[in-house]
């Protein structure tokens, strides 16, 4: 099967400045719903625009399904932080522009789940909340039956309440469709629920990317006295001490083993995603046994 996305030495700068992306490469299978992590000015709002195809990579190349993003704009989806929309218009009128712009548009799709969440198609977008507009937003955007959703930071402005329903109905909206879903957020829990698949972006860079499951088996987390477990294999990828004890999170490499004196743990999805976010570079940990 293609993958949903691939990213091969994507790189981007703005202007005479630095690099907001640099050499990332990344390739999501279809069907699943990544959490793409990354502290602020990371690139993932970079990263998202040219996926969407409204930004263009100054190096490296990227594909949807196959294809350049500009050649599968029908079958992508992107929701801004924000949800930018017309603020003195109202819902009925940006359904309809949305129809007007999307061949596929599914207007009793979204005429359906505005119903559902009791948002009236006469109220004008700047009378809405901050949850109804990400609904409505959303609504949009899954009406065009994309295959590729992209939501960055979609939760920002929103209460609990209005999380846990956006939430509930973007994941409601997919499953049945089998839409590969890329979801930026700060909210490590929220992602926990709800994703699969882990990338996670640093200074520009991709950090580590893959199945959640399958890098919870290839790390552990290391506790013990202060200092290091007398192995070599061991790439470190963040670590504090604290009190005469070491914490660790590591690469368990080919051949790794671990001394006495150090328990060790599959990470938790907050440790693996926290401890990639902590890093510097992972280096790899050469004390002779």
């Amino acid at each position: 099967m293609t993958p949903a996305l691939t990213l091969v030495g994507l790189g981007h700068r703005y202007g005479r400045g630095g690099w907001a992306l640099q050499d990332c490469s990344v390739v999501v299978p279809a069907g699943r719903v990544v959490a793409l992590v990354g502290p602020n000015g990371a690139g993932k709002t970079t990263l998202l625009n040219i996926a969407a195809g409204l930004l263009r990579p100054t190096a490296g190349t990227v594909l949807v399904d196959g294809e350049p993003p500009e050649q599968q704009l029908a079958q992508i989806g992107y929701v801004a932080q924000d949800a930018p929309m017309w603020p003195r218009l109202r819902v009925s009128d940006v359904v309809e522009i949305g129809r007007c712009m999307n061949p596929r548009f599914d207007e009793r799709m979204a005429d359906a789940r505005l119903r559902s969440l009791d948002i009236p198609r006469r109220a004008r977008i700047q009378a809405l909340s901050g949850g109804q507009r990400a609904q409505v937003a959303l609504s949009l955007v899954l009406a065009k039956r994309p295959a590729l959703l992209l939501l960055d930071e979609p939760l920002a402005n929103l209460d609990p309440l209005a999380r846990r329903d956006f939430l509930a109905s973007m994941l409601g909206g997919c499953a049945d469709d089998g839409v590969t879903v890329v979801f930026s957020s700060h909210v490590i829990a929220e992602l926990e629920r709800i994703c699969d698949y882990l990338v996670v972006l640093g200074t520009g860079r991709v950090q580590v990317a893959g199945d959640i499951d399958d890098l919870r088996a290839g790390h552990r987390i290391l506790t013990g006295p202060a200092g290091w477990p007398q192995r070599t294999g061991l790439t470190v990828i963040s670590a504090t001490h604290l009190a005469g004890r070491t914490s660790a999170l590591v690469r368990m490499d080919a051949g790794a083993s671990i001394g006495p004196g150090f328990d060790a743990a599959p990470p938790t999805f907050d440790e693996l995603a926290l401890g990639y976010l902590g890093a510097s570079q992972p280096h790899r940990h050469e004390v002779p046994a």
